[in-house]
């Protein structure tokens, strides 16, 4: 007998993206022309994975020297909490990033940007949460680079996120901020979630208490994976 898992980031209006945002060009081709068509899940969306035994792999928690050299960049320690709706910790859950380096620019053969790749940055990092439901990396501020949503778009600095739960079906993929970001306020994806408030639980909080004098910057964020102050989704 298996038992349904909760969901993650339960949909709430106004908290969470629209399928179409057409601020957002790429929603025009990527949503659904007619209402989805629910399918109940059968037992290998309701069972598995159990990424204690390792299979997924090693921690990658120091993405700022990876095999010989040092990436170039500001570093920073980005820690925080998985939790759930009453602040209890989802404890070893699969937490994923990914992200550009500090010119903006991915590890991608389809990322094109003009501008250098860090051969001693791969941009890609997992960790299973503690049983206190904390993750933590070390890692480079992204920069900002230019997307062709509309003309002359930048997207800010983001990180990719990417956590799995109790089941494949629970999934949550977002998108983190950096405080006073002056890009946010034009950026289609970060402002395709309604609510204002939603936001800024996007935003990570820079907390001198993380900082390491003379070496890098401390930031916190906190995901939560439903209820009313569920972490909003990413498109």
């Amino acid at each position: 007998m298996t038992r349904q898992p909760l969901p993650y980031a339960r949909p709430r209006q106004g908290a969470q993206p629209p399928y179409l945002y057409p601020d957002y060009r790429s929603t025009r081709k990527r949503a659904p022309a007619r209402a989805p068509i629910r399918l109940e899940h059968t037992v290998s969306e309701l069972t598995g994975p159990s990424f204690s035994s390792g299979w997924a792999g090693p921690d990658i928690v120091d993405l700022t020297r990876p095999d010989k050299g040092e990436a170039l960049g500001q570093r920073i320690i980005l820690t925080g909490r998985v939790l759930d709706e009453d602040g209890r910790p989802a404890r070893k859950t699969l937490v994923e990033l990914w992200q550009c380096n500090a010119a903006g620019r991915y590890r991608h053969p389809k990322d094109q940007h003009d501008a250098p790749l860090d051969p001693n940055f791969t941009g890609v990092g997992r960790i299973l949460t503690t049983d206190d439901g904390a993750y933590r990396f070390l890692t480079i501020k992204p920069g900002a680079y230019p997307w062709k949503n509309t003309y002359n778009a930048w997207r800010p600095a983001h990180i990719h996120f990417s956590l799995f739960g109790p089941a494949f079906a629970t999934r949550l993929i977002t998108q983190m901020y950096f405080p006073g970001d002056p890009l946010l306020a034009d950026d289609a994806i970060f402002n395709s979630v309604p609510d204002a408030a939603a936001r800024q639980r996007l935003i990570a909080h820079q907390d001198p208490n993380l900082s390491e004098a003379e070496y890098a910057l401390g930031y916190r964020f906190d995901i939560v994976l439903r209820g009313r102050a569920s972490t909003p989704l990413g498109l």
